[in-house]
């Protein structure tokens, strides 16, 4: 069994020679590895040109969020049927970003998961990581990582009074005084 595996991992390697720089651009995203970069090649296809948007792309492979509205409230939408083995393989990749330190995909899955379970920040990390892999192809560059602050200097001032608030609850009076930041 070892060496069919092997002679087929060396299959696998030789047909990816012409892709290995789609390849390299898409191992530089957190969470994707070489097998991961192999499954979004193999499944979506070297031109990405057959899908408009990352958005068609995301539907495609079933890694966009459903929609479940019904007088004017938003119940749960559930993912629709896509690409199952781009789905497993990034749903992997997610998971595999989650548990990175400083990145913004750890972000991006800690925070969603916090409100919603892991497994659905599962599938928001890995709609995340379609959608740079689009980008990646598309533009013909490599990923540039946004931080593990993104989220937080994105929302700087609310940040900064739910801060204000959560010390003046432990019973602490608080004064702001502009400085250098850390």
């Amino acid at each position: 069994m070892d060496a069919r595996i092997a002679r087929l991992t060396q299959e696998i390697a030789k047909r990816m020679r012409p892709f290995e720089d789609q390849l390299e651009r898409l191992d530089t995203i957190p969470g994707v590895g070489r097998q991961t970069a192999e499954v979004i090649l193999a499944e979506v296809g070297p031109d990405i040109e057959h899908f408009p948007s990352a958005a068609h792309l995301a539907s495609w492979a079933g890694m966009c969020p459903g929609c479940h509205e019904s007088a004017g409230k938003r119940k749960s939408g559930r993912t629709r049927k896509g690409n199952r083995t781009l789905r497993r393989a990034l749903v992997e990749a997610a998971q595999a970003a989650g548990r990175t330190r400083n990145t913004y995909l750890s972000a991006q899955f800690r925070r969603i998961a916090k409100r919603r379970g892991n497994k659905r920040a599962a599938v928001a990390v890995g709609h995340t990581i379609l959608v740079i892999a689009y980008y990646l192809l598309k533009r013909k560059t490599t990923y540039e990582d946004l931080g593990p602050l993104y989220f937080e200097e994105k929302q700087r001032e609310t940040a900064i009074r739910n801060s204000i608030k959560r010390l003046e609850r432990f019973g602490y009076k608080v004064t702001l005084e502009a400085g250098t930041p850390a």
